[in-house]
């Protein structure tokens, strides 16, 4: 492979070194085919995760950087000793990192550099290619259920189940950040606001550790939540400025659509069909379409109007800007006795994944 061919890969690849010419020369190298960021040791890492790691320290500081790097960033070790800690029998590092000799001639230490981030470019397409297929179908999945809602046909519950295993899965597996970044590149509209609500709905429940049931039964409401919407005028969901007061009014009425046709079918647990009817109520009593407020608002609809706001809030739309994650978050905890404020904390961790 050329030096000067850039890796076809986002990300950047981190070098720690404790030897100031090899770190120096190593970085020069390494920033012919991809963005390098050299340190001393692996206190105060840069943000992000890297696609790669080289690690040329001595024990002490191959440790320190090994407890704080993420273990499953594919990394290459420099090994000074086979005691120091960093042979192939060491558990300091995974046991899939790649071992050279600190003294290896530096164009072997380059090609062993060269040929992980090409593995890993390769991988990175795959993964993308697997991602781009599997959220392909889930907006497809999604644009039939408001289809059959539309019509009033039926919505069959094990497609609502495929929908939901889809995207738990996927959150799962990339992250947040990815699903969102995929999601988005297929549709601009509710689909893509539904699919982004359940991802969110998929990453917080993977947060607070609920259990399969509880979790599969969150992403669910989320990706139901705006099924109501599906009988709403498509010049009103779509309208790129303000609803006139009657418009207004009539958008207000998707969640107590979505429950009822939902209710009506049958097979939908009535904790679901609750979210979606009052996931736009507030805790102060200010919501709609009933006015609940305090205890009368579940946990499951507390938890699938704050993925709901937060989504909205970072949404790309043709009509504003979206809002960074953790500008989001501040407003939402900034509009007091709206949202449930032990919950939104607890989100958090949500809001970072998705800022990267």
């Amino acid at each position: 492979m050329a030096l000067g061919a850039q890796i076809p890969d986002e990300g950047f690849v981190l070098l720690l070194s404790d030897r100031p010419a090899e770190r120096r020369a190593l970085a020069r190298a390494i920033g012919l085919v991809a963005a390098c960021r050299a340190a001393e040791t692996g206190d105060g890492l840069p943000p992000g995760r890297p696609r790669l790691a080289v690690l040329d320290l001595d024990a002490p500081a191959l440790a320190a950087a090994e407890a704080v790097l993420d273990r499953a960033v594919p990394r290459l070790v420099l090994a000074r000793r086979p005691h120091d800690g960093a042979g192939p029998s060491s558990t300091v590092s995974p046991p899939t990192a790649q071992v050279l000799p600190a003294d290896a001639p530096r164009e072997t230490v380059l090609a062993g550099i060269f040929a992980m981030l090409e593995r890993a470019a390769q991988a990175e397409r795959a993964r993308a290619r697997t991602l781009l297929a599997r959220s392909g179908a889930a907006t497809a999945l999604v644009a039939e259920l408001f289809d059959s809602a539309a019509l009033g046909a039926r919505i069959e519950r094990a497609e609502i189940e495929r929908g939901t295993g889809i995207v738990v899965d996927a959150v799962a597996e990339v992250g947040i950040r990815d699903w969102l970044h995929t999601v988005w590149r297929h549709d601009a509209g509710v689909y893509q606001h539904t699919l982004s609500v359940a991802g969110f709905a998929a990453a917080f429940g993977a947060v607070l550790g609920l259990g399969d049931a509880d979790h599969r039964r969150f992403a669910r409401a989320a990706l139901l939540h705006d099924i109501g919407k599906s009988r709403i005028p498509a010049e009103i969901l779509n309208k790129p400025g303000r609803l006139t007061p009657e418009e207004w009014r009539l958008m207000q009425r998707h969640p107590a659509i979505g429950a009822d046709l939902l209710a009506e079918q049958g097979g939908t647990e009535p904790a679901v069909i609750a979210a979606v009817r009052h996931h736009h109520e507030r805790l102060d009593g200010t919501g709609y379409p009933d006015g609940l407020a305090g205890a009368a608002i579940s946990d499951l609809t507390r938890l699938v109007a704050i993925c709901d706001v937060y989504s909205a809030l970072t949404e790309r739309r043709a009509y504003r800007t979206p809002i960074e994650p953790l500008a989001a978050l501040a407003q939402m905890a900034g509009e007091r006795g709206h949202l449930d404020p032990a919950l939104l904390a607890a989100f958090r961790p949500v809001a970072l994944a998705h800022a990267g």
